[in-house]
């Protein structure tokens, strides 16, 4: 087998007779995943790029990780904010949105209600993008987010309503919950793929 011979200052390589620029080659593999995690369909960027769909897909399977459910986590008022975010991002949760009773005040505060209820929006349409949404509040938030994001809201109440204060959260208790329902293909939201 021939060695490609490799010109480290142009980044060029030399396959036969063909040279190839392995900058481009990077460049262009950025750009369809940039398109892809925008939400471009794989013939839209196979398009963009004068390819062909199949080698987008083959693309993503070369570099895919992990394949599952995508969970993500809300909760206020938490008083182990930093525990929890090390615990979704050791978890890999896709998803997290937490707050100290301090910081869902400010959150409120410092926005205009257009602003607020824009937010709120924002918010909700990301969460339903997932599989799955594991909810920590009081017993009212839980029940109106389970309401709202219907079968991908799991609730884990840390409270009565109203909640002044934070409120820890028990981490054991929502590790099992997250590996529960990465293991679980009946859970709560569709199984990747449906």
């Amino acid at each position: 087998m021939h060695n490609p011979e490799v010109h480290p200052v142009t980044d060029l390589v030399r396959i036969g007779d063909k040279v190839i620029d392995r900058a481009r080659l990077h460049r262009l593999i950025d750009q369809a995943l940039d398109l892809r995690a925008g939400g471009a369909s794989q013939q839209e960027v196979a398009d963009r790029l004068g390819t062909d769909r199949t080698f987008v897909s083959r693309l993503e399977t070369l570099g895919e990780l992990r394949r599952g459910r995508r969970i993500g986590l809300v909760g206020f008022p938490v008083a182990n904010k930093g525990e929890l975010e090390a615990l979704a991002a050791a978890e890999g949760l896709d998803w997290v949105l937490l707050m100290t009773d301090a910081e869902r005040w400010a959150y409120v505060r410092n926005r205009s209600g257009i602003d607020l209820v824009n937010d709120i929006m924002a918010l909700i349409s990301q969460a339903q993008e997932l599989d799955a949404v594991i909810v920590l509040g009081s017993d009212m938030r839980v029940q109106l987010l389970e309401a709202v994001l219907g079968r991908k809201a799991v609730g884990m109440v840390i409270g009565a309503s109203p909640i002044q204060g934070d409120r820890p959260v028990d981490t054991d208790r929502l590790r099992e919950l997250i590996r529960a329902l990465k293991a679980s293909e009946n859970g709560p939201g569709p199984a990747r793929g449906e």
